[in-house]
């Protein structure tokens, strides 16, 4: 008999070793992407979610706040084999809170679209759970050579004041990939405070205007514009679960 080494434990996007079961049967999620494709995989195996967490539309489990105010009390009563989370999206204080309390929090951390392909992979292989064929998909869309462009674009995540995608984001990549060039995807920060007249003078030739995190609508948003805008899905350009299929579609 052969006496081999035991396999080293999965480590999450920040290299924190991941020790519970294989495959983990009780899973709470921070992060709606996560969520949705966490449950595209294995719906029963997810215990818990955000307020946030609204697809797929039907998932009926308790709910433990949101992203940045999660209820550590109502996670920890979930009894999860593994919360996870994003770098992002979540507070470092609630991962280190959680970790404190002796539940187990597999980080992930995504800037890319092929970051988060390769994340998800990572996610899924680490939890011991089956990698679903729209990650496979995803892989052939979005992770080849870049596209040329097309059309410059802006991207406001707010108003009041008006906050705009930047560099160094899965938002910045996904517009690129789809043959847009993201006009702020230079700027020193990732989620840059601009004027509004500064951001119709940039030299976009469409404002896109997701619905989310703000809501902009017919009638909240295209209005303050000299440029054109498009109103699109704040899901298809910000979320990167099965959402990265249909994201396709927007080029």
């Amino acid at each position: 008999m052969v006496n081999r080494p035991p396999s080293p434990a999965p480590l999450d996007d920040l290299g924190t070793p991941y020790d519970g079961p294989s495959p983990a049967r009780r899973v709470v999620s921070l992060v709606p992407s996560l969520t949705e494709a966490l449950v595209s995989v294995d719906r029963g195996a997810v215990m818990g979610a955000t307020d946030w967490c609204t697809h797929p539309a039907d998932l009926d489990v308790p709910r433990v706040r949101g992203t940045k105010n999660p209820d550590l009390t109502a996670v920890a009563a979930l009894a999860p084999d593994v919360v996870v989370a994003n770098k992002e999206e979540n507070r470092e204080l609630d991962v280190r809170r959680m970790r404190e309390a002796g539940l187990r929090v597999w980080v992930t951390d995504i800037r890319t679209v092929p970051d988060a392909v390769d994340s998800m992979e990572r996610l899924l292989d680490g939890l011991g759970w089956a990698r679903p064929a729209w990650l496979g998909r995803a892989r052939e869309l979005w992770c080849g050579p870049l596209p040329p462009v097309t059309r410059r674009v802006a991207v406001p995540i707010w108003r009041d004041p008006w906050m705009v995608v930047g560099s160094d984001t899965f938002t910045s990549d996904l517009v690129r990939r789809l043959g847009w060039d993201n006009v702020y995807a230079t700027s020193p920060d990732r989620y840059p405070a601009v004027d509004l007249a500064d951001l119709d003078a940039s030299g976009a030739d469409v404002v896109l205007l997701p619905d989310e995190p703000y809501v902009f609508t017919a009638d909240d948003g295209p209005e303050a514009f000299r440029t054109p805008t498009e109103l699109v899905s704040g899901r298809l350009l910000t979320w990167y679960g099965p959402a990265l299929v249909e994201a396709a579609s927007l080029a």
